[in-house]
Order: structure tokens, then sequence, then C-alpha cells
């Protein structure tokens, strides 16, 4: 991967569906440039494929024309072993239904993508959950937890490989406006610590003024908001 890239690079990028006989088209020709470091938020209406054009940036997602760029690389030419690679070690994800494994501990579900990968991060893993202010609860289960402390287990989970690229998908869609607040301080707070670059979906346009850019998703194409 070219290290003078731009982390992600979105070219002339389609989602089609195709639905009931019919073709809905979401994405229509997407292009989008994010910087090393940059945090960026993407607002739309509900609808306008907000969540679509995450997963596509993050490789969850086929688009039906045009290509991502991680550091360089191409996505969607890369065979799907490496895409798979570059989700697990490149990118990571905050979801906004934390989607943390509830038979496991804090702790280990925040070691998880390191041990699908291979690595031992036991001790990275309090380190960050320290950070995220959960230093108390590393044993403690998912019911265990507020929604607010279960979505810093994932941002925590998020990080435990040290990804160049954080998505976060409506990461306080979940919580009332003071614990969302409190996540959303702390999800910057530690980005900029780890300099890394951000991606968020919102419905909050207010929110997305916390970001370095604030884009809208309208009729399928990207235009700052």
């Amino acid at each position: 991967m070219s290290q003078n890239a731009a982390p992600l690079i979105a070219t002339d990028v389609h989602r089609t569906y195709h639905l009931a006989g019919h073709d809905l088209p979401v994405l229509r020709g997407v292009d989008l440039e994010v910087k090393a470091g940059e945090k960026v938020f993407l607002c739309g209406q509900s609808g306008a494929g907000k969540t679509t054009l995450l997963y596509v940036l993050g490789g969850l997602e086929q688009p039906t024309a045009g290509d991502v760029l991680v550091h360089g690389r191409s996505l969607y030419k890369s065979p799907a072993g490496e895409r798979a690679r570059m989700r697990n070690e490149v990118m990571s994800f905050v979801f906004q239904h934390y989607f943390l494994l509830p038979e496991l501990t804090a702790l280990e579900n925040v070691t998880l993508p390191a041990m699908i990968g291979g690595r031992k991060a036991e001790d990275r893993a309090r380190e960050l959950l320290s950070k995220v202010g959960l230093a108390e609860r590393l044993d403690h289960l998912p019911t265990e937890l507020s929604g607010g402390e279960q979505q810093r287990v994932a941002i925590a989970r998020a990080l435990i490989n040290d990804p160049g690229i954080i998505y976060a998908d409506e990461p306080t869609g979940n919580l009332d406006a003071s614990t969302g607040t409190g996540v959303i301080d702390m999800l910057m707070k530690v980005v900029d610590e780890a300099k890394k670059t951000l991606i968020v979906v919102t419905h909050d346009r207010q929110l997305a003024t916390r970001g370095d850019r604030r884009l809208l998703l309208k009729e399928g194409k990207l235009e700052e908001g």
C-alpha cells in the first residue's frame, strides 16, 4: 500500500438495488477523498443511503460500479481474502447497535478482533478500556453495562488492531442526548490522540458540525453540507 496516498478515495461509486423487478439507485456517482487524520461526518435524510455508502467505503458492500482505494489499494479489485484482511487490520467499525458478543466480557469483546488476526492483545485491550473510562468494568458482560458503556467497549474494540480508518454508523443512535454527547466527546478525543481518520454517518446535522467536514448525501451524490 502506498504510504503517500490519501487514506480513502472513492471514485464514481454507484449502488443500485434490484427490488421486485425494479432498479432502485441509491448511490449515483459518489466521489470522495479523505485526508489522513481528517474527521468527516456524512449526513442525509433517512433512506438517503448513508449506511450503504459507509458499507461500500468500508468493504462491506460491493458497489454496482466505481471503486474505493484504501491507502492506494483497491478494495474491490483485490481478492476477497485481501479485502477481509484490510477490514480487520486497516479499517474498523463502530455500529449503532454495538454488536458485542453477549457471552464475552468487555475485555474479551475488545480483544476479539486481535485474536482473529492471530495476535494477543490483552494488555492493549486493558489500556484502551481505561482510555474510554471502563477500567473498572473489564470483567462485566454486555448485559451488565449501560448503553453508553457498551458503545465505549465497541469503540475500544475498533481501536484494538490500530487501524488507520474508523467508520462509525450512527454511533449515538441508541443513546439519549446526554450519553450520546459523552460518547462522541470520548470518540473524538481517542481518535485525535491516536491520529486516526474518522468517517461518521449521522442524521444529526448539529452533531456533524463536530467534524472537519460535513457532507450531505442527496439524490445519490455528496455535496458540502
